[in-house]
């Protein structure tokens, strides 16, 4: 009977590290769009490189962009309850413009939450305009 507890025991902690070493694909926007070489790269590149578009725009002509986002959250910042206090969210985002499917613009920005509330700092705001 021991021997049974054990056994249940022991498996049900493999289970459990085996499941914690489950992570979701991380993209490293920084990185990755650094590989895109305007002019020369393509459609099936930026796919490789950067994955499916979080949203595509379709400008015509044969014009299209492709928006990548991304949050980066440190451990501290993901602690529940306490952790949007202690930091704040890096946003990054890429824009590639493709025309006929060859890269022809890459846009990469990055910001922190802090700086992404900047329209909320101006006196005028508190003005209503009738």
């Amino acid at each position: 009977m021991v021997l049974r507890i054990r056994f249940f025991l022991l498996s049900l902690v493999t289970l459990a590290a085996v499941a914690g070493c489950y992570t979701t694909p991380v993209r490293h926007l920084t990185a990755d769009v650094s590989l895109l070489k305007i002019g020369t790269s393509t459609a099936e590149d930026v796919l490789i490189f950067l994955g499916s578009p979080d949203q595509k725009k379709d400008l015509g002509a044969g014009e299209e962009q492709w928006l990548y986002k991304d949050k980066k959250m440190t451990m501290v910042e993901k602690a529940p309850l306490v952790g949007k206090y202690l930091g704040a969210p890096e946003y990054n985002q890429v824009v590639v413009t493709l025309i006929n499917d060859i890269v022809s613009d890459v846009v990469y920005s990055s910001a922190d939450q802090d700086e992404m509330g900047w329209s909320d700092d101006f006196s005028w705001q508190d003005e209503k305009s009738d």
